[in-house]
């Protein structure tokens, strides 16, 4: 038979390693981990497809690629129809925007929450994620 207050010392004891496990672990920060690698992945994978687009039509960018940075949309820059089918299956989208879903019809209305830019010296081409959590700062360049 234990007594009333060995009781409270051990709840007391259980909860103070609840916490302590808690902050160790910080499931909030392990999501935005888990979403910023999503985005350099997305953003890899849009850069690819973008080189590989230019490389099948002699060094030309897709149409939609200027020297301003523009959101990758079907108000942006809209590359949709040069890339998905021949060059990504769909286009990827940032984790927080339309739930993450890939964009599969270039058809309708969509954003990407990527951004794009063309040097307007050199025809190198970034790709950004200007959503990324935790300070980092996403953009490849090539």
């Amino acid at each position: 038979a234990f007594t009333l207050i060995e009781l409270l010392v051990v709840i007391g004891v259980l909860s103070v390693l609840l916490v302590i496990t808690l902050v160790a672990i910080n499931p909030a920060r392990q999501f935005s981990l888990a979403n910023n690698t999503k985005r350099r992945s997305d953003v890899n994978s849009i850069l690819n497809a973008i080189h590989q687009y230019a490389a099948d039509n002699k060094g030309r960018l897709p149409a939609g690629i200027t020297d301003a940075a523009l959101v990758v949309s079907d108000t942006g820059a809209d590359i949709c129809a040069d890339l998905v089918t021949d060059y990504l299956a769909a286009l990827p989208v940032d984790p927080l925007t339309n739930n993450g879903a890939s964009v599969t019809g270039c058809g309708v209305a969509y954003t990407t929450a990527y951004t794009v830019i063309k040097s307007a010296t050199n025809n190198r081409v970034t790709v950004a994620a200007p959503d990324a959590e935790l300070s980092d700062v996403i953009a490849v360049t090539r």
